[in-house]
């Protein structure tokens, strides 16, 4: 007489199988990308927006090679901050950079600053993603710079550690984040 082999009793595995899927899929967290941060501003109500001079805006085009034409110049990327720096802060007062004028803001008294300067962004439709996040980076680093600078001057501290609400809104009404983004379009060949 044959003896018969016992058993395992698979009859639940299924049943812990997926209730082990669902466990893990409900405590673990899957990462999303956020993007970019930017406030949009409200739409226009039918007002006509004011005339900006040929000197207050700071060009930046990306063609589809990657390559940077900055105020109608060839550049780079590691460049870019640098030059967005000194557009925005005007140091010397120079005639080419953004006009000046005195501002008397809340916390931070009489400054003076650039009047209406914007940096314009037009990327062409074949720009690779990642130069449009290094291009997007270094201009968003040339703004939190000259807030650090200004924040450090007044505060003393840097503007990424305030936690005064009052000084924090005094530093983005001096140094705004004032990057205007074009639709793509095939700006750089075929």
């Amino acid at each position: 007489m044959a003896r018969k082999m016992p058993q395992l009793n698979t009859g639940s595995m299924a049943d812990i199988s997926f209730l082990l899927l669902t466990f893990f899929l409900l405590t673990s967290s899957i990462n999303t990308d956020m993007g970019i941060t930017r406030k949009l501003p409200p739409p226009p109500e039918d007002i006509k927006p004011p005339e900006i001079k040929e000197r207050n805006i700071f060009t930046v085009l990306v063609n589809q090679n990657d390559r940077l034409l900055v105020e109608n110049k060839p550049s780079d990327i590691s460049l870019l901050r640098v030059q967005a720096k000194e557009f925005l802060e005007n140091p010397s007062n120079s005639p080419d950079l953004p006009e000046k004028e005195m501002k008397n803001i809340p916390y931070l008294g009489e400054i003076f600053l650039a009047k209406n300067a914007i940096i314009s962004l037009k990327n062409d439709r074949g720009t690779s993603y990642d130069m449009y996040i290094q291009v997007q980076n270094e201009l968003t680093a040339a703004i939190n710079e000259l807030r650090d600078k200004l924040s450090v001057e007044k505060f003393g501290a840097k503007f990424s550690v305030l936690t005064n609400e009052d000084y924090i809104e005094a530093i983005k009404k001096a140094y705004p984040v004032t990057i205007s983004e074009a639709e793509p379009e095939n700006i750089g060949g075929k």
